[in-house]
């Protein structure tokens, strides 16, 4: 007998990236817009309602030389 089991765990990545060149940056208006299409793909996703609020921590934000990124993580469990 066994005594270890064994899974597969598939972790993606969503990213919505924003084009932020020096020295202006990104504008608001174009990180608001992708701000709200990926709590809408976060809501699809975790089939939560429209009007039902995202928790805080599931949309992650990060600054490279030229972009800003916004992310959430999924993982599958077969």
């Amino acid at each position: 007998m066994a005594d270890f089991t064994f899974e597969t765990v598939t972790h993606s990545v969503h990213r919505w990236i924003i084009s932020a060149p020096e020295p202006l940056g990104a504008p608001a208006e174009v990180i608001s817009k992708a701000w709200a299409s990926a709590a809408n793909a976060y809501r699809e996703t975790h089939e939560l309602a429209s009007t039902e609020p995202i928790p805080g921590e599931v949309l992650r934000f990060h600054v490279r030389d030229t972009a800003t990124v916004i992310e959430y993580a999924t993982e599958e469990r077969p």
